[in-house]
């Protein structure tokens, strides 16, 4: 277990992991902002892509009240991103998640699991900042990054393609 808040538990991804990763990143509201619609995942992609042995992400799934209900990564960011992003020599790490069952979709889980995570990442990890880069169009999880303390701080336009387009992405950060 990484951490555990309440009724939340983050813990490290395991074999058993892979089938619920295919089942949510082959479910159309949940590809809408996370890999795109055009971008779905079955067991074989799931393990090329979230089991590699050579990633730097550290990956995580959530629990909440005991039910594998989404994943989460997070990662220092490397010396050539915190150039990309005007950022100076400071300890940076980012995060990446989901909520893959939409029955916990806007019940506040998001909020806990953000604040958690960057909570764990200040105290844990040591991280002088945790920067996100949602794509401007996710209101929904730039409202729950707000509500977490993240600030919007720089425009990256055309930073992320999505379903054959490069989208615009806000450069989201939290200072410790």
């Amino acid at each position: 277990m990484l951490f555990q808040n309440g009724s939340l538990m983050v813990r490290r991804l395991d074999e058993k992991d892979k089938h619920l990763l295919a089942k949510w990143l082959s479910t159309p509201e949940v590809l809408e902002y996370y890999e795109g619609r055009d971008h779905s995942f079955d067991v074989e992609k799931v393990e090329r892509v979230f089991y590699s042995p050579d990633d730097d992400e550290v990956k995580c799934m959530i629990e909440y009240e005991g039910n594998s209900i989404g994943y989460i990564q997070y990662y220092q960011l490397d010396e050539s991103t915190k150039k990309a992003y005007g950022f100076e020599s400071e300890r940076i790490f980012g995060t990446d998640q989901f909520i893959g069952e939409v029955d916990y979709w806007n019940r506040g889980i998001g909020t806990l699991l953000v604040s958690s995570m960057t909570e764990f990442l200040f105290d844990v990890m040591k991280a002088d900042k945790v920067v996100m880069d949602p794509q401007v169009r996710n209101e929904r999880a730039i409202k729950c990054y707000e509500k977490c303390g993240f600030k919007k701080v720089k425009l990256l336009p055309k930073h992320e393609l999505h379903e054959g387009e490069l989208r615009d992405c806000w450069l989201m950060e939290c200072r410790n």
